[in-house]
């Protein structure tokens, strides 16, 4: 890369007393060759820049008098409107906090070299009169989220829009990539290579296992052979704890509590800025009341984010934190991307981050430049989890990061994809479906499941075509399009695949909103109850049209707003890791502080029972005044062990009727019977043989129901559901009974309902992991199977008898319980031997 454009971007790098990086001249180079591929650098290396400089270069090359230099040697003449160039850069992003950001960092260059683009935002926080402006003519470079791009796609005029466009940025590729809202990326990228050939695409990643997968499904099937730039090397990156005095021999989740919160503020202190992370909103709530408590100096100083919060008080913790303003700042994942939070030098993360690709993006919010070194404090909430942070950094020193799975084929989004064409100018039945194959979650896509999705946007499908309002498409001379405005503004109103919890508005008597919380946590108070949310003690006033008026309270709650989807399960890596470290701690090796630390409670684990070695399966087994209990521990997370305990207990029960109740947490399962289950029988019989899995997982769970629950989801993105205007939102109880009405008359009449088979994909998929659990049980018939008799639960026991005993009992009588059950198991913690027998 050389002339004049190089020169002067030298010069501004010089300016700046920054100097550009191998990897960002790559990127430079293969895109002014026209080249497309995925940039993967840790966060804060310059990832950004390595893309946006490439298209000013190519501008600059172009336009030789078009500089600040050259505009400075030209004689002055009248003044007169000033018109930009025509759109040549989208930048997608997936936040609309990331997008303030963003745009920030574009524009100094464009300052710089004196580019005269346009620079805008499009997101769902733009004013209506830019909106309406940008209908009309887009900015040079436009920042924007995947639902604003796919809004743009809606409007007739959306193929004149795009003609100019040269190239398209997806930020945060790895954030997308698993979930649908990737998909609908995907399906706009395609509808855009189609519209500009020769359109270069782009993506920026950090902390991803499959970056060549990801690659491929960024540019779609077909497209030329992306390049993979690799960033600097890896950042060096920290990884310590804040170890208790004492680790219990018998923990339980969550019992070390805030008792290290001392430890923290200090850890806190050490730095101008911290982030503390947490995995829960429930748990920044309470860390944050925590905080301001011990330091009430701090107030104003300390603030908490995350994404039930109102938009506005986001923004303002944002704001603070890129201007140095704020000491302390608690927060969940809502934290976690490339804003760029220059004054932040100490993060700390509370609990087991449950994935390593997690601990390293979040380490990475500190020491936010190249070069720099990120440090992250893990601050265990019980004694296992320093086994986790062990395990985490055993993974990092592997180089092991999470996959993130590209969806395959959700026929809801692109249902709701081809609406948003048809209302864009429309489109050809044939060139639609060579388009969409050309997305790479849909490449395999039949010619009968194209038909019934067409079949289901023109006239509902079969079990609604007498319905008028579900003929969203009409066909005319072959040509698929949208008559009907109101068609249009419902469409328009409901783009995207983002679905909400069921939540209402928390709002002050005199009108100040606060943010969400789930319907379900309001339903259980009456006027007059206290519970903490967004930093503050409310008092419930009433509930009316889904927003729950409060007053400010005096004095603290206990009672804090329980999220759905807070408890993480360990990601297929780090159990990995977990089962090393175990085995190691086996062997007499104990590694790092945390393990040292630990060590205590599983050499009482070995003497007790045993500690599994990676390959082998352990099985306890006790008799208590419960019952029967059997203690599983496959080491797969949580979402695993829940398919795992009631596919063993329905397996168990054919051979012997039995009821069980169930506990699982990230280690293992519990199955507690009144009687003895007959286990050896049924491990001759295949109770871990991964064959017969699709017909079993169904058979042991409420899967019909299970699916029922999804398939709100799925009706919402598909169309099926209009959930309001704003303002005017349908309460979700009455959506939940739409669709399950839906759910009944397809299952009744349309049985073959394409959307009714992917609601079952989804909750095998996602919230049983199928895949994963029949790895795990491939895993688990060949490991080694050790029984051993327990004559009191052992410290891996522990932990899943008290899960079982927090869903009958309040939090002061399980603490109380819990204590009496520790004190006991401790005076019995001597020279007991365990009885086993290893198979």
């Amino acid at each position: 890369m050389t002339g004049r454009p190089a020169a002067l971007l030298d010069s501004w790098f010089e300016q700046r007393g920054w100097a550009s990086f191998e990897f960002q001249r790559q990127v430079w180079e293969a895109y002014l060759a026209g080249e497309s591929g995925l940039v993967h650098a840790a966060t804060g290396t310059g990832k950004t820049y390595a893309v946006w400089l490439g298209p000013l270069l190519e501008w600059l090359a172009e336009n030789p008098d078009g500089s600040a230099e050259q505009a400075a040697k030209r004689p002055v003449r009248p003044a007169r409107r000033q018109t930009t160039p025509p759109l040549r850069v989208l930048w997608i992003t997936p936040l609309r906090a990331l997008a303030a950001d963003t745009e920030g960092s574009l524009r100094a260059p464009l300052a710089g070299l004196g580019i005269p683009w346009s620079l805008e935002r499009r997101t769902g926080d733009t004013s209506s009169a830019l909106r309406s402006r940008q209908r009309g003519r887009l900015p040079t470079a436009l920042v924007t989220t995947p639902e604003s791009v796919s809004l743009f796609l809606s409007y007739p005029e959306a193929r004149e829009l795009f003609s100019t466009l040269h190239l398209v940025v997806v930020d945060e590729w790895h954030e997308l990539l698993g979930g649908k809202r990737g998909v609908q990326t995907e399906l706009a990228l395609a509808r855009l290579r189609r519209w500009c050939p020769g359109l270069r695409i782009w993506g920026l990643s950090a902390t991803l296992g499959n970056v060549d997968e990801a690659l491929r499904t960024l540019l779609g099937e077909g497209a030329r052979p992306g390049r993979v730039v690799r960033g600097l090397d890896a950042k060096p990156v920290r990884i310590d704890s804040l170890l208790p005095d004492a680790v219990e021999r018998f923990p339980w989740a969550g019992h070390l509590g805030l008792a290290l919160l001392p430890r923290a503020v200090a850890a806190a202190e050490e730095g101008q800025s911290a982030l503390i992370f947490t995995n829960t909103r429930s748990q920044t709530e309470l860390w944050y009341q925590a905080i301001l408590d011990a330091r009430p100096d701090w107030a104003g100083e300390v603030a908490l984010h995350h994404g039930s919060l109102d938009r506005k008080v986001r923004d303002w913790v944002e704001e603070a934190l890129r201007e140095g303003r704020l000491r302390c700042t608690v927060c969940t994942s809502s934290l976690d991307l490339g804003v760029d939070f220059a004054a932040v030098d100490r993060v700390l993360q509370v609990g087991s981050p449950k994935g390593v690709a997690r601990l390293l993006q979040r380490a990475g919010r500190s020491g936010h430049r190249p070069g720099a070194e990120s440090r992250v404090t893990c601050v265990p909430t019980h004694a296992f989890e320093l086994v986790e942070v062990a395990a985490a950094r055993r993974a990092i020193g592997d180089g092991r990061i999470e996959p993130r799975t590209p969806q395959s084929k959700p026929l809801d989004v692109l249902a709701q994809h081809l609406v948003t064409a048809a209302m864009g100018g429309g489109f050809e039945a044939g060139e639609m479906l060579a388009e969409v194959r050309t997305a790479r979650a849909y490449h395999d896509l039949t010619a009968a499941e194209w038909e019934w999705v067409l079949d289901f946007v023109t006239r509902g499908g079969p079990a609604l075509a007498a319905y008028p309002e579900y003929r969203r498409v009409a066909e005319n001379d072959g040509r698929y399009g949208v008559a009907d405005r109101g068609v249009a503004h419902r469409h328009r109103l409901s783009i995207g695949t983002i679905t909400s919890d069921a939540s209402v508005v928390v709002q002050y008597l005199s009108g100040g909103r606060l943010g969400t919380v789930e319907e379900s946590f309001i339903a259980r108070l009456r006027p007059g109850d206290r519970f903490v949310f967004a930093g503050k003690t409310l008092e419930l006033e009433s509930v009316r049209d889904l927003t729950a008026y409060v007053r400010k309270a005096r004095g603290r709650s206990s009672t804090v707003p329980r999220w759905l989807g807070g408890r993480l399960p360990l990601s297929t890596h780090l159990a990995a890791a977990v089962r090393e470290e175990l085995e190691a701690a086996r062997d007499g090796r104990f590694e790092g502080a945390e393990m040292e630390a630990v060590r205590p409670l599983l050499e009482l684990q070995a003497r007790w029972s045993i500690l599994p070695a990676a390959d082998e399966l352990l099985i306890e087994r006790l008799r208590s005044r419960e019952g029967h209990h059997l203690f599983i521990y496959p080491f797969e997370g949580r979402l695993v062990h829940e398919g795992l305990a009631a596919l063993f207990a329905w397996r168990l029960a054919r051979r012997r009727p039995l009821t069980f109740t169930l506990a699982v947490n990230d280690y293992g399962f519990e199955l507690l019977a009144a009687d003895p289950a007959p286990l050896e029988e049924a491990v001759a019989d295949g109770l871990l043989s991964p064959e017969g899995l699709v017909d079993d997982i169904p058979a042991s769970l409420n899967a019909a129901e299970m699916a029922k629950r999804q398939f709100r989801e799925i009706a919402r993105i598909a169309g099926l559901l209009f959930e309001g205007l704003p303002g005017r939102r349908k309460p979700a109880r009455h959506l939940q009974a739409s669709s399950g009405l839906f759910y009944e008359v397809f299952t009744q009449y349309d049985p073959g309902n394409l959307l009714l088979l992917q609601a079952h994909r989804e909750v095998l998929e996602q919230q049983l992991e199928r895949s994963r659990l029949g790895r795990t049980l491939a895993r688990l018939s060949d490991s080694r199977l050790t029984v051993v008799e327990l004559a009191r639960p052992s410290p891996l026991a522990f932990p899943l008898l008290i899960e079982r005993l927090r869903a009958t009992l309040s939090s002061e009588k399980l603490a109380d319980r819990v204590r009496r059950m520790q004190a006991q198991l401790e005076k019995a913690a001597g020279p007991i031997e365990r009885k086993g027998r290893r198979r």
